[in-house]
């Protein structure tokens, strides 16, 4: 036993470097199109989301918080990989996985803006299903916020029927809270649908949980509510408008209606701020530059450049 505790101590260093390495391959990886894993969407999908890039989206930003607006920037990255239906994570060896490997469509959407003298930095994580007749509900969420009074973190993770929620916060009133939600739409999802099957939106009255980054920034209940979906389709540009009348909220989000449907801008209207400078203010995100790209082999000082084409400090 003391034998083999000498032979791992003399080589952690190599085996921590070995471990990161194929962590950073595997976050770029294709996904494997192996029987146990296999996608049955359209050739134009797997031609698009299966080439080996992700997709990069930067949008100017014009965020709503304490009754004004503040500048930033916004970006979406939306990339494919086979993930674990048991753990709720990334594989790292997708063909080792045999009948727990799963196609998602991940999405990582991060806002950045300052507010007054101190910064915001915010980004969600979703992970959703590609064979919506398989899997119709998104997996897995993850939402964090930094700014200089501290931070949160929100994950929903669904579990049979539920969703598992766990919230850890720097606020008293908030602290940390574990919790089950019956399974139901996701806002968050939403971005994630209109790339996948747009005509899978929900529409009519419907139950939703709210998006994680609305909560945090309303400090609002982590729950369901109930909200109105409308969808409405012309030749070039489709909207997907949401209603939630007892939050007095609505997010509106426009897409190409041709494929890969890309997300052109959205509206977020609600009322911001405390006291006498709480008024409707509306924030919003319009794209900027869009590209594919295999991100995670761009990490050179030569590459920052792509900050710049991207319109990213």
């Amino acid at each position: 036993m003391l034998a083999v505790k000498s032979i791992l101590m003399t080589h952690s260093k190599y085996f921590s470097v070995a471990v990161l390495s194929a962590i950073i391959i595997a976050c770029g990886s294709t996904p494997s199109k192996d029987s146990d894993a296999k996608n049955t969407t359209p050739k134009t999908f797997d031609e698009y989301w299966y080439n080996g890039d992700a997709e990069i989206t930067s949008y100017k930003l014009e965020q709503a918080r304490y009754g004004e607006v503040h500048t930033g920037t916004a970006v979406t990255v939306f990339v494919t990989e086979d993930f674990s239906k048991s753990k709720l994570v990334k594989l790292d060896e997708p063909k080792k996985a045999k009948g727990d490997a799963i196609p998602i469509l991940k999405l990582n959407l991060t806002k950045k803006f300052n507010t007054g003298v101190y910064p915001y930095s915010m980004m969600t994580s979703v992970f959703t299903p590609v064979d919506r007749k398989k899997q119709p509900h998104t997996l897995k969420t993850t939402t964090s916020s930094q700014e200089w009074c501290g931070h949160t973190f929100t994950q929903l993770e669904l579990v049979d029927s539920v969703y598992n929620v766990q919230l850890h916060s720097y606020f008293e009133s908030e602290g940390e809270q574990q919790l089950s939600l019956e399974k139901t739409w996701l806002e968050d999802e939403l971005w994630n649908l209109i790339r996948i099957a747009p005509e899978d939106l929900p529409t009519g009255e419907i139950t939703i949980i709210p998006g994680a980054m609305f909560q945090r920034l309303k400090h609002i209940e982590i729950g369901a509510e109930q909200a109105t979906g409308f969808f409405k389709q012309d030749s070039i540009t489709s909207t997907y408008t949401l209603t939630y009348p007892q939050l007095d909220r609505e997010l509106i989000i426009s897409f190409g209606t041709e494929f890969p449907h890309q997300i052109t801008s959205w509206n977020e209207s609600y009322v911001s701020g405390w006291g006498e400078k709480a008024q409707k203010l509306t924030t919003k995100a319009t794209l900027m530059k869009s590209i594919k790209l295999d991100y995670w082999n761009k990490h050179d000082l030569k590459d920052a450049a792509l900050r710049l084409d991207l319109g990213l400090d």
